[in-house]
This record gives structure tokens, sequence and C-alpha cells, in this order.
């Protein structure tokens, strides 16, 4: 769990970190480098130089981490993460050099020259103190690397722990140079032999510190050629696949620049679905990525998918969107083994009817290739109304209208008390609103045909209604006003 602090400042902990080590490498590297020089010891004299390459590191690391947290900028779209890989990369670099020199002069001192290497207390007192200091650095290291996923602090922590294992391998040599000496006048070969297993125990760091830059370059190198993070895709890909509305998910693209990831995902959707229903789809994508890889950019596409278990309404219903126009009161007819449509097409009150007829034209051509088998087509145009959401009318009381409803209520069998009537007045036209109880069970078709009643006799006894708004309610549910 993160703290409420560090979740506030995660760049300053990630440099206060990278400052540390580079703290801690000067401190090593000096106190190496004075006691392998008195001593001649190359073990320590190779350790310093290791130690050296770590302070180059944890500079070149601070310096990374301190850019990498910039926002993006109008040059740098994606951010400046890739310099963490970058940096990671340097180190690695670094470190092999290191490792040519000290193979170089280890084979030197085995087979080419004697140098005599000094064994005192401070050998072992700066090699244990460097243990120490390792170990305590590593392990903050490689706990602030994979909080904030930085792979510069991982290549630091990298370093610091192959000190451990370098620093033992030292402490050996220096062990045999001293049984060297203890035992030159009782046997000289074996003391020979240990003489030269300061040299070795440098090959030794050499062979750790090759290993460990090897793998840490294939990394780096990796993350500079935008490989994918192992198993992110997968997870990814199976966490939005379980999605409602999701059919498919069509791609997925991810791509790690330093502590931060990028994810580019595809995902199929019914071409049936509201752009709000879409739009709800790609947010929880986006939430679901981003709850699985925190520090992730995420830029989800939604594509209109084909499902096969469409029924025939919706088919109708996605064409019409696709054309733009909307489509009600869908009659279909099995007549000879061909399909015969009959439907109301809604278009913009402001088209002429020219224009409307070449665009409900235009439907039915779509329509014909959606449906190949589809004999007749007949549609009634109608406007849709978007022209009439706001008329000058006055409110008024007519004791006439309210009577006529009450009335016209007792001859539509089911309808029950019709309550909140609103009449106005437009010019010379009445417009009517009330609300209706009925059987809560009733399909709504029936509904729908209880309301034409109502409305039908309603205007034989105001032949003035111009505009007439039925709202049934099942009996028992309460209304919409209530619950404000």
């Amino acid at each position: 769990m993160i703290t409420q602090n560090s979740s506030k400042n995660p760049e300053q902990e990630k440099r206060r970190a990278a400052l540390s080590s580079v703290l801690a490498a000067v401190f090593l590297t000096s106190m190496k480098l004075v006691v392998g020089l008195l001593t001649r010891s190359l073990g320590i004299l190779s350790e310093a130089a290791h130690s050296g390459l770590d302070l180059v590191a944890a500079a070149i690391t601070y310096g990374a981490v301190r850019t990498s947290d910039r926002a993006p900028d109008q040059e740098h779209p994606y951010g400046h993460g890739k310099v963490e890989n970058l940096s990671a990369l340097v180190e690695t670099l670094l470190l092999l050099i290191t490792c040519v020199w000290i193979i170089y002069e280890a084979i030197q001192r085995l087979f080419f020259k004697t140098v005599h290497v000094e064994v005192s207390i401070w050998s072992f007192l700066v090699m244990g103190t460097s243990i120490v200091v390792d170990i305590s650095r590593s392990r903050m290291l490689k706990r602030m690397a994979i909080k904030h996923h930085s792979q510069a602090l991982e290549a630091d922590a990298l370093h610091f722990s192959t000190d451990v294992w370098s620093s033992s391998v030292v402490i050996l040599g220096l062990i045999g140079v001293a049984l060297a000496e203890w035992l030159k006048g009782n046997s000289a070969i074996w003391a020979e032999r240990l003489h030269s297993a300061d040299a070795i125990a440098a090959l030794g760091v050499s062979g750790i510190v090759i290993y460990v830059s090897v793998q840490l370059g294939k990394r780096t190198i990796a993350g500079l050629l935008d490989s994918a993070p192992r198993g992110m895709m997968e997870q990814i890909e199976g966490s939005v696949a379980q999605i409602e509305g999701v059919s498919q998910v069509t791609r997925v693209r991810v791509r790690q620049s330093g502590p931060a990831a990028f994810a580019d995902v595809t995902l199929g959707v019914s071409r049936n679905a509201s752009f709000e229903e879409a739009h709800r789809i790609a947010t929880e994508a986006e939430n679901r990525i981003r709850e699985l890889f925190p520090r992730t950019d995420v830029v989800v596409h939604v594509d209109p998918a084909r499902v096969e278990e469409q029924s025939l309404l919706e088919r109708i219903w996605s064409v019409a969107a696709r054309q733009g126009v909307a489509v009600h009161s869908i009659r279909a007819h099995d007549v000879r083994d061909r399909l015969n449509i009959e439907m109301h097409v809604e278009v913009p009150d402001d088209l002429t009817l020219g224009e409307a007829h070449t665009r409900v034209t235009q439907f039915e051509i779509a329509l014909r290739k959606e449906l190949p088998d589809l004999g007749e087509v007949v549609t009634h145009i109608e406007p849709v109304g978007n022209r009439e959401t706001y008329r000058a009318a006055v409110r008024t009381r007519s004791e006439e209208v309210h009577a006529a409803v009450l009335e016209v209520s007792g001859q539509v069998p089911g309808v029950e008390d019709c309550h909140h009537i609103q009449v106005y007045r437009e010019g010379e036209n009445l417009l009517v609103s009330f609300h209706c109880h009925v059987d809560p069970a009733l399909p709504i078709a029936d509904a729908h045909r209880l309301t034409e009643q109502f409305e039908s006799l309603l205007r034989a006894r105001l032949p003035d209604l111009g505009w007439a708004v039925i709202h049934l309610e099942p009996e028992g549910v309460v209304d919409s006003r209530e619950l404000q």
C-alpha cells in the first residue's frame, strides 16, 4: 500500500533513492581505492573500479530519473521515460568495459608478471563495510524500482547486489593470499598457488558482473525496441474481453517507456450499441487496464461489429442508424419465402419531400445489402418532430376538457384514474396532457393501442384538439414527480 506522502511525491522519492545511491558509491569507491593502492590487491582495485563505475552509473541514474519524470511536451508527446532505458544500457556498457580491463590485468598477473599483495586488517574491513553498504542500498533500490516501475533504479540495484557477491569473492582471494604468506616456509607450491588467489578472485568478480550485465542489457534493449512486457498483453486481453458488451478484442498493443507504459486496444462492440454505451465500454476497459497496470496511458478504440445472433429488428435499426434515420412500427411478412417489410421512417423536419425521399431510398438500398433475401420494402416517411420542441403556449383551465378526459376514460376498458390533467392554448388549438393508471401486466403494444383509442375518442369530443400526450402508469407505481 503506497502511503499518502509517497503517492503525492513519487518523483521526489525516486530522486532521493538515486541520490543516496550516488553518495554510497562515492564512499565505497574512495575507500576501496585507498586500501587497494596501499595493499596493491588487484581484487580490491577491481572492486574500486567496479564501485567507480557504480558511481558513474548512479550519477547517470540520478539524471535519468530526474529527466524521465518530466511531463510530455511538443517534441516528446510520449514523455521522457525512454531516458531510463537508455541510462540502463549505458550502465551495462560501462560494466562490460571495466570487466575487459580486469580480465586483462588478472591474466597478466597470473602468467606474465608478479605483483606482491599486502594483506592487512584494513583489507578485510573495507570489503566487509562494502558488503554491509551494498546489501542496504540494493534492497532499498530494489524496493523503489518495484514501487515506481523504474528500470534505471533496477539497474542500480543490480549493481549493488552484484557488489555483494563480488566483494565476497575478493575476501576469499585475500584469505588465500594470507594463507600463502603463512604457508610460505612450509609448502612453497601451495604458497605460490594461493598467491594467485587474488587474480583468480578478480576473474570471479568479472564473471559475475558480465553475467548480470548481459541480463540487464537484454532487458534495456528490449525496452528501447518497444518490446511488450512479458504477460502484459495477455492480461489486458483477458480482462477487457470479460466486459459486458465486448464481442471481441481485435488488437492489443503495449510498449514500455521507463516507468510508464502505453496500451493501444481495439474492441469490437455491437453496431447496435448507442454512442453512450460504446463510451461506457471504452471507459470500463481503460479503468480495468489501469487497475492492472497503474502507470499506463490507455487508448481504447471501438469498432462496430456484427453480432451473429442479432434479431431482424436489431439489424434494421443498425442500418437505419448508419444512414442517419430512425425507424419504428416495423412489420415483417413472410410471403412465399420472401421477407416483405413495412415501416415508418423518421427524417429531419427541414428536408423537402425530394430530399427526404432520396435519403429513405438510400436507406432501403443499404437495407437490401444487409438482408439479401428481402422482397418488398414499403416505407412511410414522417418528420421526426425535432422542430416542435419549443412553441409559444399559454396554460389555461378548461372544465370542458377535464370533463371530456374523465368521460372518455370510462369508455376505454382498462384505463382508470386519469389525473394531473394539463391544458394549454396555442393559437386556435388546445394542447392536453394527463396521466392514467393501467394494469402493470398489460403488454406495451396493447397499452399503446389503448392510448390511440383514447386519443381518437377525445378528438371526437374536442374538435379543436391539436396535441395530446397520454402518460400511462402501472397501478401502484410512484410517479416520478413524487421521487424528486
